[in-house]
């Protein structure tokens, strides 16, 4: 969850000061990992979960100060837009029924969640990019009444200078402007969270921008935006371009856009929060009393929140986390590549298979950052992002493959295996591995299935794509409710 801001106006004096104190935080942090302060604990994970709300009509529901008020708990947030939701689920070690436990509490406090919301009127939703979401309900009056989203909406405007083009190519052709980023609102995800010690953090950071396409490949499911057939995993592209502060020239010049895959294997996280202040201007320049030196000199653990507010705005695919729990501070790796959805076991799968895989690549005698180049992570990424689970990735030794078969033939095994290493329960693993493989052997997952509940409803009902986009929506939310992952979704 973001932090809430107050509501402020920014002067070059802020900018400077913040500056200043941002480096100062980024020396204490590099203290902190020299003088080992991170004391060992076992590996945590943990999940954050985005949601849309919509009305009865399957339309966007602008409701979430009701709901989240129905709600009535601190692990519940607003997020963007009005029509936005979130859960943060706390972390737990990864062993034993962990992941069942994620499972189960997922579907009590979702199921508790949507009763609440039916109260006033609104159901929740987790997909990608919600199929019905309009323009119109993608505007800066759809904003959530926070300062935060205030703020940034307006410093990444100012910054920008100009209005925000959108412009993806698909199946159809989408070009559209706004003058504010609520278009980002159409997204929602699941977010992975991965306790690591300091000495592993860069390997797990490697791992997981290696794996990110084939996540999104086995996960897309975001086809549509604005009624167009678009993307796999639009969610992917809509990001970037809805949050970009670079006008064209900057784009031309290769400035480094703040939705951000990287641009090499790392061997630290400093290097990461290096990055961030090295190429990336403030977005929100409040500073805060706390005067990290001191803290550190006094024995207490400094929270940085300068250092953690601005990497707070760069928003890499894989993230790196800095945070302090009674008192002492560690490190996660945030994995924010999988939309939300469809069900709540194809998440869980999701994250298992991740989990697993990040695990056996990062301890392996010969990683897979030293065989393939970065740029070619990049490439499986947007690979994925447009063609989905029919994407063709590239993997070192198999060459160009497809994903499907890259995952039966060589990743799933390791996945398999790093769950087990972590002595994870076999019924577990199995069961929710199993969810992976099927939808592999189907080719069917969140995207597949929106389009081909599009294409039929249009074909053999007569409908135009409006209709046809409410209607799979319906559909959608139905099976969604269901429980059955995608990969057994009837279409019809």
């Amino acid at each position: 969850m973001g932090r809430d801001v107050p509501a402020i106006t920014v002067s070059y004096q802020d900018r400077r000061r913040y500056r200043e104190k941002v480096r100062r935080c980024l020396d204490v942090f590099a203290r902190m990992l020299q003088e080992s302060r991170f004391k060992e604990s076992p590996q945590q994970v943990g999940l954050e979960l985005e949601f849309s709300l919509i009305d009865e009509d399957g339309r966007p529901a602008m409701r979430n100060t009701e709901v989240l008020a129905l709600i009535g708990r601190k692990d519940w947030a607003p997020e963007l837009g009005k029509f936005n939701v979130e859960v943060n689920l706390s972390p737990r070690p990864l062993i034993g029924g962990a992941l069942a436990e994620l499972e189960a509490l997922l579907n009590s406090t979702i199921a508790d969640a949507d009763r609440q919301a039916r109260q006033s009127g609104a159901r929740l939703v987790m997909v990608g990019i919600l199929p019905s979401v309009r323009e119109v309900d993608a505007v800066e009056s759809a904003m959530s009444p926070i300062p935060r989203f205030r703020l940034l909406n307006e410093q990444m405007c100012a910054a920008r200078g100009e209005e925000v083009r959108i412009c993806i190519e698909g199946p159809e052709r989408l070009l559209t402007h706004a003058d504010s980023i609520m278009a980002e609102a159409a997204c929602t995800s699941l977010q992975c969270h991965l306790q690591v010690s300091p000495e592993e953090f860069g390997s797990y950071w490697n791992a997981a921008q290696a794996v990110a396409g084939v996540q999104l490949a086995l996960g897309a499911n975001s086809p549509y935006l604005f009624g167009h057939e678009l993307w796999r995993e639009t969610r992917v592209t809509l990001f970037q371009q809805a949050t970009d502060t670079r006008a064209e020239e900057l784009q031309e010049q290769g400035v480094r856009p703040r939705v951000w895959f990287g641009e090499r294997w790392i061997t630290s996280v400093f290097d990461l929060f290096e990055e961030n202040i090295r190429y990336f201007p403030a977005l929100l320049p409040l500073c805060e009393d706390e005067d990290p030196e001191l803290e550190l000199k006094r024995g207490r653990t400094p929270a940085l929140g300068e250092l953690t507010l601005h990497n707070g705005t760069v928003w890499r695919w894989n993230r790196p986390i800095y945070a302090v729990e009674d008192g002492e501070p560690h490190l996660r790796v945030e994995n924010r590549v999988l939309p939300a959805g469809p069900t709540i076991i194809d998440m869980l799968a999701n994250a298992a298979f991740y989990y697993g895989l990040v695990h056996m690549l990062s301890q392996a005698e010969r990683p897979i950052w030293t065989q393939m180049s970065f740029s070619a992570a990049q490439d499986n990424l947007l690979e994925a992002a447009r063609h989905g689970i029919d994407a063709s990735l590239f993997w070192p030794g198999l060459g160009e493959i497809p994903a499907t078969e890259l995952v039966l033939r060589r990743l799933l095994p390791l996945a398999r295996e790093g769950l087990r290493s972590w002595q994870v329960a076999v019924t577990d693993v199995d069961r929710l591995l199993d969810v992976i493989e099927q939808r592999c052997l189907t080719g069917r997952n969140g995207a597949t299935w929106q389009t081909d509940m599009v294409h039929h409803l249009q074909r053999s009902r007569g409908m135009d794509r409006c209709a046809a986009l409410t209607g799979m929506t319906r559909r959608y939310v139905d099976l969604m409710r269901g429980g059955e992952p995608v990969h057994g979704w009837p279409v019809g």
